[in-house]
């Protein structure tokens, strides 16, 4: 069944997992939940969270304000599970195919979810309006604006844009409000710049709606989202809901952002040591790339945490100890270049845990997550999706 929990072995230890696996620790990502959720209420908007970095209905529950959502999701695979799983309101925040029109039909008849889609060309609306008429099903639509030259979207004070796939929408599907996401933040980490770009990114999203408006255009939603800006933003006046989503499990990246702490990553990988290379300093585990994913994102940041932040058992950091390399089942890990930090015992068969650079892309390597309570695991496995 949807959203089912299973019994993990090993009772109250870890002994008994299998490795490479997914730990997720249940405290830590509730006191995220409830840490952004008190913010964002402080400033009287709506939290969507977005579902792509979970991808579990056990976690979309604890992070959604009800059973039906609201949510966001990146792929239909996920709208569909989400839908299957009694999530109603939902956003689809990826640009619309023309060929994945009847797939989002589908799901809205089915389960009777309100599925919304996203576009940002007058193409992709007069295909939406075609397929609404000729369906009888009309579309809710909302335009994605560019926040910050990111990636997709309209300029937000490109008025003849907006207007014409406004018009276009109108003509047979709904057009529900905008959409923004500040890419660009994961570029940053001082609090300061992190804050102008919060509201670089409410002014954009306001402007948008505004010559919606102006022109007798619908625009109810006004919508925002990434977690480095849902954490520095200030004021979200004229702003209806912010998406955002890794915020909930944390990685190192977003340590590195700014948008948590190292304290905050709810996400570990569950390693064995099967080797040594005592002369280069090497510890090997079963933990490589297939594992903990490819993602570097941390090169670039002022800290390199190569593949990921080795921990004890406990899930407490060992001082510079990373994954410095990494093949496809084997995981080199290694003192950082440079630090005086001593290597800890750990002979074969002894367990580490590992930090993730990027949750969402560590968590696609696996289909489960065995879950930690009170620093124990608890027994319980939390299902989770892949694939599109």
């Amino acid at each position: 069944m949807i959203g089912d929990t299973a019994v993990s072995p090993g009772g109250g230890g870890f002994d008994g997992l299998e490795t490479p696996c997914l730990l997720l620790d249940a405290d830590i990502l509730q006191a995220n939940v409830d840490r952004m959720r008190r913010h964002l209420d402080g400033l009287g908007v709506t939290l969507r969270p977005h579902l792509k970095t979970a991808k579990s209905l056990e976690v979309a529950r604890r992070a959604m304000a009800g059973p039906a959502g609201p949510a966001t999701v990146s792929t239909l695979r996920e709208a569909e599970y989400f839908a299957e799983g009694g999530v109603r309101d939902v956003i689809y925040a990826v640009g619309i195919a023309p060929q994945k029109l009847d797939r989002v039909g589908a799901i809205r008849q089915r389960w009777g979810a309100d599925l919304a889609i996203v576009l940002d060309s007058a193409a992709q609306a007069e295909a939406v309006a075609a397929w609404s008429r000729r369906s009888g099903d009309a579309l809710p639509v909302l335009i994605e604006v560019d926040a910050d030259g990111h990636r997709s979207g309209v300029g937000p004070r490109d008025a003849e844009a907006l207007v014409a796939i406004g018009r276009a929408v109108a003509d047979g599907a709904s057009l529900r409000g905008v959409l923004l996401h500040a890419g660009d933040s994961y570029g940053l980490s001082d609090p300061a710049a992190l804050r102008r770009a919060a509201e670089a990114e409410r002014v954009a999203a306001v402007a948008a709606a505004e010559i919606l408006r102006g022109a007798g255009l619908p625009c109810p939603v006004v919508s925002v989202g990434s977690t480095p800006t849902a954490r520095y933003a200030e004021t979200l006046a004229g702003v209806t809901e912010v998406r955002a989503g890794v915020f909930m499990i944390g990685d190192l990246f977003q340590a590195g952002v700014g948008s948590c702490t190292i304290d905050d990553i709810a996400l570990t990988v569950l390693a064995t040591v099967i080797g040594h290379q005592r002369d280069k300093g090497w510890i090997i585990t079963d933990a490589g790339w297939m594992a903990l994913s490819r993602d570097r994102g941390t090169a670039r940041q002022a800290v390199d945490q190569g593949y990921g932040l080795a921990c004890d058992i406990a899930g407490r950091p060992y001082p510079d100890l990373i994954v410095r390399d990494a093949n496809q089942e084997h995981g080199i890990v290694a003192v950082r270049k440079g630090a005086a930090a001593g290597m800890p015992d750990l002979p074969v068969g002894a367990r580490l845990r590992i930090l993730p650079n990027h949750a969402c892309a560590t968590g696609a390597q696996h289909d489960r997550y065995h879950v930690v309570a009170d620093g124990r695991l608890s027994g319980e496995v939390w299902p989770r999706i892949n694939g599109w």
